[in-house]
């Protein structure tokens, strides 16, 4: 099997019209063929509807991360007009009584565990889809689906294009890296400009010691997207609510959360709360030591996000003798890459090729087949991925997989693409444990690439299970050893293991703060959708008030930049739902020997190779050996 050709990046606009109708219609030609025609033999039916999901995938994937990351806006929007088409098209597909009369009649008797399992899902999407519901329902659950469809396509874009700057005169951005300042030098008014960007607004909010500049690029940061998103968000809202209560369900997360691991959308302000309360004793103990070192130097003022980053930062390095600026020297972007890939490779027995004469949309764009580490192995490649690592201009702001096409056996390779807005020079250690994580997602798709049905191919288990195993990949961006591979400074003496110590223990101060933190996003996210309420930036006060560490920023409307609620909607609990997984999972490996291949190996096997074959619950108490518990996160968050 050869890997997806890419058109040239001038050629792409036609390639990518020409392409995308074509898959559409071969969807749609099979989809008649079910309806007026359909195999005799029950799995070839079954194999015939799994075929439109891959004709459609392959659609919007590409679409998809093209929209995302293509330099040329004509493009972007021309994916834009393919991913709705799709979307309108797998409403029309699910809500279509014919071919739902035909799938239903199946006799699971027929078949395997596997196909049994694809038809039993494929059955809950029709039902979800409202097929049982009558004409007029089916008509409003179409608009309603295509205007979604077009708001997450408008909220995503006003975020990813509304990068917004302050600019200062150079003297006040005193304690910024050397290399920071070299690569932002004043313009011909005498200033710098800095945009929220993260390679520019990180460095700043960290290190900058003129609180008034570190104020004015949080407030900018957290205004991305006011008030443009307000009406989309609300208005969003309301449509998930409205198409949950049409499908029979009371409201919008009781409809998300029955396909996800939590079950059900009461478990979410459940599970909240508990995160809460067990972050609470160390969240103070944070906040008491972050509060004392910033009235050191403004008594009585009340400590606010604009200064947390700094003042983290102040604090590890005079308690724990961490000094952030001294870490990143330790961390070229260079080497930061080949050391992920080496890292990866030795753990899960994989080897990347470069490929130097592939097709991409920018420049920047390094890629790479997967193959098995051994040569003359069974499959001689295992996939395609590409990094696109950089910020610029028109480009997805955040850090995410995203799929170029899904493996089926036999059919097509897995490729995924990485997208990240990294620096070219030297990196924080945070970006460096955020590379590690979203490779994980990489990993996962390739190595749940191989199976025999599209539905299960890649990262396809339940959205609250998802970021669990890249969560755990962070824990190798954080061993001594492991590091010491690829962390070396200018002189490529590597990174001291007694740094990486005190790295760790500084680490430890503001898990609680942290995790509360998360906890107001996960909040925002449920009750945004749970209430619909009329002023987004009251119920998001409220609730920071409620479970955050600091107070709000005056004037200030996260919300309107959150693209979580987009994607994740009411269901950003995940993260720390996962956390909890990845902990429990993290606890079967030898931490003394992290590249142990037994223990990697059923990992790989177990867990990230299955994708969606098994509930992720039933995955996981395979590798453990049990179900998962909340015991090594509490410990882990205890600092035991």
């Amino acid at each position: 099997m050869n890997p997806l050709s890419l058109s040239s990046p001038d050629e792409t606009l036609a390639w990518i019209t020409e392409r995308s109708s074509v898959q559409i219609e071969a969807a749609r030609a099979i989809a008649e063929r079910l309806r007026t025609d359909p195999p005799g033999d029950a799995l070839e039916v079954l194999r015939a509807w799994d075929d439109i999901s891959l004709e459609l995938g392959n659609c919007a994937a590409l679409a998809s991360l093209l929209a995302n990351v293509h330099p040329v806006e004509q493009v972007r929007s021309a994916c834009e007009d393919a991913e709705a088409e799709v979307d309108r098209l797998v409403t029309e597909l699910s809500q279509d009584r014919a071919l739902y009369d035909v799938v239903s009649t199946l006799d699971p008797a027929e078949f395997d565990p596997l196909a049994t399992r694809l038809l039993e899902k494929t059955l809950q999407d029709f039902r979800r889809s409202g097929v049982d519901r009558d004409d007029a329902t089916r008509a409003r659950l179409t608009e309603v689906k295509e205007r979604l469809t077009q708001l997450g396509q408008d909220f995503s874009r006003v975020i990813r294009d509304d990068v917004r700057t302050v600019r200062v005169a150079p003297e006040r951005l005193a304690g910024l890296p050397e290399d920071w300042l070299a690569a932002h030098p004043a313009d011909e008014d005498g200033l710098v400009t800095v945009t929220t960007d993260y390679p520019d607004a990180l460095p700043v909010r960290m290190f900058c010691h003129d609180a008034d500049v570190r104020r004015e690029l949080t407030v900018a940061f957290l205004e991305r997207g006011w008030p443009a998103t307000d009406p989309m968000l609300r208005e969003l809202f309301e449509l998930r609510h409205e198409l949950a209560t049409l499908v029979g369900y009371p409201d919008w997360p009781s409809y998300d959360a029955e396909v996800k691991v939590i079950g059900t959308g009461e478990a979410i302000p459940a599970f909240i709360d508990k995160i809460a309360a067990a972050a609470a004793g160390p969240m103070a103990s944070d906040l008491e030591v972050l509060t004392e070192r910033y009235h050191r130097d403004r008594p009585g003022a009340v400590l606010t996000g604009a200064d947390t980053l700094y003042y983290e930062e102040l604090v590890r390095r005079e308690h724990y003798d961490v000094d952030a600026q001294l870490v990143r020297t330790y961390f070229d972007f260079g080497k930061v890459r080949a050391g992920l890939l080496e890292v990866t490779g030795r753990l899960f027995g994989l080897r990347y090729q470069p490929v130097d004469d592939a097709s991409v949309w920018h420049e920047d764009v390094a890629v790479y087949d997967v193959h098995p580490a051994v040569e003359g192995a069974r499959a001689s490649r295992l996939g395609r991925i590409y990094l696109d690592l950089h910020p610029r201009e028109g480009k997805y702001k955040h850090a995410a997989q995203f799929t170029l096409t899904d493996g089926v056996a036999g059919r097509q390779l897995p490729e995924g693409v990485l997208v990240c807005n990294f620096s070219r020079g030297l990196m924080e250690h945070d970006h460096v444990v955020t590379l590690f994580h979203e490779f994980g997602h990489l990993l996962h798709h390739v190595l749940a690439g191989h199976g025999e049905w599209v539905r299960f191919a890649g990262v396809a288990t339940e959205w609250d299970f998802v970021e669990a195993p890249s969560q755990m990949l962070e824990e190798w961006a954080w061993d001594a050893d492991v590091l010491a591979t690829f962390a070396t400074d200018a002189e490529d003496r590597p990174i001291p293991a007694d740094l990486v110590a005190k790295m760790r223990a500084a680490d430890d101060f503001g898990k609680g703060f942290q995790a509360r933190q998360q906890m107001f996003y996960a909040a925002m996210s449920y009750y945004f959708h749970q209430e619909r309420p009329a002023d987004l930036t009251a119920r998001m006060r409220a609730l920071q008030e409620t479970y955050a560490p600091t107070p709000w920023i005056e004037g200030t409307h996260m919300f309107a930049n959150f693209g979580h609620l987009g994607g994740y909607s009411s269901a950003y609990y995940t993260y720390m739902w996962s956390l909890v997984i990845a902990k429990d999972l993290f606890s079967r490996f030898d931490h003394d020997r992290l590249f142990a291949q037994e223990t990697a190996q059923r990992y790989r096997d177990t867990i990230l190779a299955r994708g969606g074959e098994a509930d992720a619950a039933d995955l996981v108490a395979d590798f453990l050996g049990r179900p998962f518990s909340f015991d090594a996160y509490a410990a882990w968050l205890a600092g035991e």
